[in-house]
């Protein structure tokens, strides 16, 4: 199953920060099939598209993928011109000298970057010891009172980056989580299911798993299944091969434990069974620290067997994320054969 390159394109270089994914949003609504039964959305901006079963409508899946990004949130606009930010989700500072930005202010996108003193001025006494994200400054080339009248505070900012090609990979911004939109958007092509399933781009996942958390109100599934991405630490500096918790090219990851879950073991099994029988390769994930939707949809609307399918990816939460076109194809291909596996008489309680 080949890799739709523009579709994960343009999915990863849309722009949608936690709290204003309107943008990945209408991409999603815009690439659904037409024979989806329904779609709607709620007020925190988690997109539904359900489909209804075929032969067992009253048992219902929720398959959900969060749509946002890590980025920023306008601070202060400097009497200077420059610009200072806050975080939407957990950036590592070393990573953000010498970056290109885009603000994105009420009047349209304004190209910047974000500023790096040179290695001339390393002894500046003014310079602090360590990097924190609050020394973070985007210059816009714009004189101040140009910023001034088109920058507000609480404006986002992403990086900018584009998805390129490296050998087997896939490498750009926000692969987390849009691998896992472009799954889900899949999935729903590939599926003709037995139950009902509500597909759901869920928000607000990098600052709290927020949009899932209200999901799990609105809805009563009776399985959930999420999909997100996996550390693949499998890098040759400094990381020793218990902490690599996957590996690229090695397979999709079935989810036995993050930080904030632990899978139903029926619905891993079954997970398990049908990647076996499909010859779907995989790996077994632990991840010892980090979350993701999984959790808060097993626990919301009291006690739901859940499951989790994630992608490796090196170098996550940086603009150079990469991800091994194989394990994205097995990604879709584990979600739909699970999927179209279901037929509404499963007992996962324990």
């Amino acid at each position: 199953m080949a890799v739709e390159f523009d579709l994960l394109s343009e999915l990863t270089e849309t722009s949608g920060t936690p709290g204003q994914e309107e943008r990945v949003r209408d991409v999603v609504r815009d690439r659904l099939p037409p024979d989806v039964d329904a779609v709607r959305t709620d007020a925190m901006g988690n997109l539904v598209a359900t489909v209804e079963g075929a032969t067992n409508p009253d048992f219902e899946v929720l398959v959900a993928a969060h749509m946002d990004e890590i980025g920023f949130v306008v601070r202060h606009v400097h009497d200077d011109g420059f610009v200072q930010v806050d975080t939407l989700g957990g950036w590592d500072p070393r990573i953000l000298r010498a970056e290109r930005a885009t603000v994105h202010t009420e009047d349209g996108d304004l190209p910047g970057v974000i500023g790096s003193p040179p290695p001339h001025t390393d002894q500046n006494p003014y310079m602090r010891d360590r990097d924190e994200v609050r020394d973070v400054f985007i210059d816009l080339g714009l004189p101040s009172d140009d910023v001034d009248d088109r920058v507000d505070v609480g404006d986002r900012v992403t990086l900018r980056q584009p998805l390129e090609r490296v050998g087997d990979l896939v490498s750009g911004k926000a692969i987390d989580n849009r691998v896992s939109v472009y799954a889900l958007l899949r999935a729903v092509e590939e599926t003709d299911p037995d139950v009902t399933v509500h597909f759901v781009a869920t928000t607000q996942e990098e600052v709290g798993l927020r949009g899932a958390d209200a999901i799990g109100f609105d809805l009563d599934p009776d399985l959930a299944l999420n999909l997100d991405t996996t550390v693949a630490n499998d890098i040759p500096q400094f990381v020793y091969e218990e902490d690599y918790v996957t590996e690229l090219g090695e397979g999709v990851a079935v989810k036995f434990k993050d930080g904030v879950v632990i899978p139903n073991p029926k619905v891993i099994d079954h997970l398990l069974d049908v990647a076996a029988d499909e010859e779907i390769d995989h790996q077994r994930e632990v991840l010892t620290a980090g979350g993701t939707d999984t959790g808060p949809l097993q626990r919301t609307h009291g006690a739901t067997p859940v499951g989790a399918i994630s992608t490796p990816t090196r170098y996550l939460h940086t603009p150079t994320e990469a991800a091994h076109v194989d394990d994205i194809a097995g990604v879709v291909a584990l979600a739909s054969a699970f999927l179209s596996d279901l037929d509404g008489d499963e007992d996962y309680t324990l």
